[in-house]
């Protein structure tokens, strides 16, 4: 700690007075000064400024769990970022999945190392008593009845993967059973309803070593594909199968046994081992629904779309019924409403003992199909003796239920392509009657947005809507998005009527959103409090007491208090075609524009598509959030003393028959102008000095502006796609494949436009990244290309590292490259006035 508190005290002798505030024409010395080099450390990873340092090693607040009768919760700590050495641990990739050979485990480097219990009345902490030591959470789950919490501790280092078990009332925790866990599909334990038994995914017994290779190979790794199967989209995923090594590796590691286990540790087998991808109780505790996965694996697509096999199990493992024997599915038709036939998203009914619902495509998956029925909604009940029954027949995709009871449940569907959503009133024991509908919108119209319903837990583990007392009523809570920012709610609605009661709305200053709901009548509330000074805490508030002010549950500190005096500002601006924009504007502190003069700026975005201009133009987030400075996005440079303008819109829209993709760049152009023209009219950004920048489809949106503009000087893209000829059967919101639209995925490649780019561009990739799309050789070509062609690039190829980077050595590294970036491209760069001077 030492070291963060020399960070801390260096950066408030720094970054808090006004001589660290970039002058109008600053000398190169008082640049040196503002922003000290990167430092080498060993290995060749860089250490960014110690102001940087600061905020990737300030504290997290811990994640909560509120408990299934709302009075406790359960607070788990993550300490910062893991070292690369941790990173660096063994892993494989098969099928779509990392996995952790030591432990049998999904990699994974973040664990709580902290865990304790608050009382909601009083507010006391409670503290258990036995934990391991070290701590080394990687989940945890209360009781239906909530007299237990069960916690999966990992240990990377010795390989251990551990069920334990916290006795609520005796605050104490204790090791459940010695049999190692098997987490690589899952958590790998769920609790029985009826709180004394867990169902447990464990290694099996004798099943000895991971095979092993010799490196010889048997012979080529053929496939085949015959004409007339009809045009499929086929997805570029990562991690995939490459041969029967591997094939033998990942049955290997998935096999886990499933175990019926007593608060005792005692464990009874259920069947065989098997490639398990989960096992769950129905509401009664009677019956099982399993999952598995067979034989033939594919090498073009993960382990979800493998052959499957969907059962219903009693409590000794006996199969009671097949539900369905799904075979491997390598692709879909064309279109992200295209969905794979047989039975899908099948769950228990949680408002019944024991009822399964599942969805059946009517269309055959396809959505250029003309159909009238698209899905159909089946059910079927215990003892699975009498066919399923057909509970709702949709003219859209099958979106999920809210269940209540038997005579109430709110189901959704939706269609992408338009948008559109449906919300249905159905009587789930009366699937004669006819359904309601209470809501038909564009999932993109936010203003619209009726919230999401409240549910609860019942006395089985089960979430079911909170219904009022008069059995009609349900709460919704939401974002409350609106002309003036978002100002979250909770409403109660009679669905006979509509009539709807605002039960809380949150008041400027603050940002306050509703979490969840702590009696039956939607009068006491649990919800996360925040302004631009003061970070997101918990309170109680009593709603019947209109005067009473919320009751804090949590004191967490502000994690970054030597930026405390951040200006933060959602500014509205138009784009050339009329479509309304906004971004954040957030300024150092101690800067006044009239003093200081315009300032070098950043600006960060991520496009997002629209079906209407209307949708496109809607105001998103509040000025009244937490000013959370953190290392990942672009704020973290208001410490160097730049502007920021970050999530500026970038909309693109594609009315009618018009898809967004088809006017990509001149949407993008015009965003960026708009954007650019709006912070220099009000004086606080230099346009001699704007660098922009983005991860994964943002660093996408960074080379094309590079490519096809010069209002930027420099951009730093990470994580990114460059050449869409490498993602052919759609990207993003994108249906077409490349055959269908060539032209559109030629227009919107940057790489294609590569000779363009003019001004400087850092590219930053994980060398595993393992999103589908952004392969790191996009980056490793984009790059290749503008050195061939002269142009001015970095690449940074981080070493284990993801889509999104895990290590503090890596983080800090990308905070020195993009510090170095910015400072030799737009602070050491002349102002405006010095530049029209020459």
């Amino acid at each position: 700690m030492p070291s963060v508190r020399r960070a801390l005290w260096l950066l408030l002798f720094l970054a808090l007075t006004p001589a660290t505030l970039v002058a109008k024409q600053p000398t190169t010395a008082a640049v040196a000064r503002e922003a000290p080099a990167a430092t080498a450390v060993a290995g060749g990873y860089e250490l960014p400024p110690p102001a940087l340092q600061a905020l990737v090693d300030a504290p997290r607040p811990p994640q909560l769990a509120i408990s299934p009768h709302r009075d406790l919760l359960s607070l788990t700590q993550t300490p910062s970022l893991p070292g690369i050495d941790v990173v660096a641990q063994p892993e494989l990739k098969l099928a779509g999945l990392r996995i952790n050979p030591r432990t049998y485990a999904q990699s994974r480097f973040s664990f709580g190392t902290d865990l304790w219990l608050l009382d909601i009345a009083s507010g006391k902490e409670i503290r258990i008593k036995g934990l391991p030591e070290p701590l080394s959470v990687a989940s945890s789950s209360w009781s239906p009845d909530q007299r237990y919490i069960a916690f999966n501790q990992v240990d990377a280092k010795r390989g251990s993967n551990e069920l334990w078990l916290i006795d609520v009332a005796a605050r104490s925790a204790r090791r459940l059973m010695a049999q190692p866990l098997n987490t690589v599909a899952g958590r790998g334990y769920r609790w029985m309803p009826d709180s004394q038994r867990l169902l447990v995914q464990i290694r099996p017994e004798g099943q000895g070593e991971a095979p092993a290779s010799d490196g010889i190979p048997a012979g080529p790794n053929a496939q085949q594909t015959r004409s007339g199967g009809g045009v499929t989209q086929i997805r570029t995923y990562q991690d995939l199968l490459k041969n029967e090594t591997d094939a033998r590796l990942f049955e290997h590691y998935l096999r886990s046994q499933t175990v019926l286990v007593d608060l005792a540790g005692n464990a009874a087998k259920l069947g065989l081992p098997a490639l398990t991808l989960s096992v769950e109780a129905s509401p009664d505790g009677r019956y099982l629904l399993n999952q598995r996965i067979e034989r033939p694996f594919s090498y073009l697509v993960p382990y979800r779309r493998f052959p499957r096999r969907i059962e219903v199990l009693d409590l000794q493992g006996r199969l009671v019924h097949e539900i369905a024997k799904l075979p491997l599915v390598e692709g879909l038709p064309t279109g992200n409403d295209a969905v794979a036939t047989g039975v899908r998203d099948i769950e228990w009914r949680s408002d019944a003992p024991a009822t399964l619902v599942w969805a059946e495509a009517q269309d055959g998956g396809d959505p250029a199909r003309k159909a009238d029925i698209r899905d159909a909604v089946m059910m079927q009940a215990a003892p699975f003796e009498r066919p399923p029954v057909t509970l709702a027949r949709l003219g859209m995709r099958y979106g999920g239920i809210y269940w209540g009871n038997g005579e109430l449940a709110l189901l959704s569907e939706f269609w992408w392509k338009t948008r559109q959503v449906r919300e249905w009133r159905i009587a789930p024991d009366h699937a004669d009657r006819d359904p309601a509908l209470i809501r038909d919108g564009s999932y993109e119209d936010r203003y619209n947005d009726p919230g999401t319903p409240v549910t609860v837990i019942d006395e089985n583990g089960h979430a079911r809507l909170l219904l009022a007392a008069d059995g009609e009523s349900i709460f919704r809570r939401g974002d409350g998005a609106s002309p003036e920012g978002d100002r979250p709610f909770l409403d109660r609605v009679d669905l006979r009527d509509g009539a709807t009661v605002r039960m809380f709305h949150s008041q400027p200053p603050y940002y306050e959103a509703p979490q969840a709901v702590l009696d039956g009548a939607g009068q006491r509330i649990l919800t996360a409090r925040e302004s631009q000074d003061e970070p997101a805490n918990f309170y109680v508030r009593e709603l019947d007491q209109a005067q009473a002010a919320p009751r804090a549950l949590t004191r967490f500190p502000h994690p970054t208090p030597q930026l405390k005096g951040v200006s933060k500002e959602q500014i509205r601006y138009k784009r050339g075609d009329g479509v309304d924009l906004t971004g954040t504007l957030y300024l150092p502190p101690g800067y006044d524009a009239e003093r200081d003069g315009p300032l070098p700026m950043l600006m960060w975005a991520y496009p997002a598509e629209f079906k209407s201009a209307e949708a496109a133009s809607q105001v998103t987030d509040s000025p009244y959030r937490f000013n959370a400075i953190g290392y990942w996005g672009p704020q973290a440079f208001l410490a160097m003393g730049y502007a920021v303008l970050d999530d500026f819109s970038v909309p693109i829209v594609g009315e009618g028959d018009q898809e967004p993709n088809d006017t990509y760049v001149p949407q993008l152009v015009a965003s960026a102008e708009a954007a650019v023209d709006e912070v220099v009219r009000r004086g606080v950004a230099d346009r001699q000095r704007i660098a922009v920048g983005g991860h994964s489809y943002g660093a996408f949106m960074t080379a094309n502006l590079l490519a096809h503009t010069r209002l930027f000087k420099a951009g730093i893209a990470r994580s990114g796609a460059y050449n869409r000829t490498l993602t052919p059967f759609g990207f993003q919101a994108e249906e077409r494949n490349f055959w269908q639209a060539g032209d559109v995925y030629g227009a919107m490649s940057p790489f294609n436009h590569a000779d363009g780019i003019k001004d400087a561009l850092l590219m930053i990739h994980g060398e595993q990244d393992n999103n589908s799309g952004t392969f790191p050789i996009q980056s490793e070509r984009m790059y290749a290309a503008i050195k061939g062609l002269g142009g001015n690039a970095r690449l940074v190829m981080l070493p284990n590292e993801s889509h999104g980077y895990r290590a503090r050595e890596s983080i800090m590294h990308m905070l020195a490259e993009s510090n170095r970036w910015l400072d030799t491209y737009l602070k050491q760069a002349p102002p405006a006035a010095a530049a029209a001077a020459r």
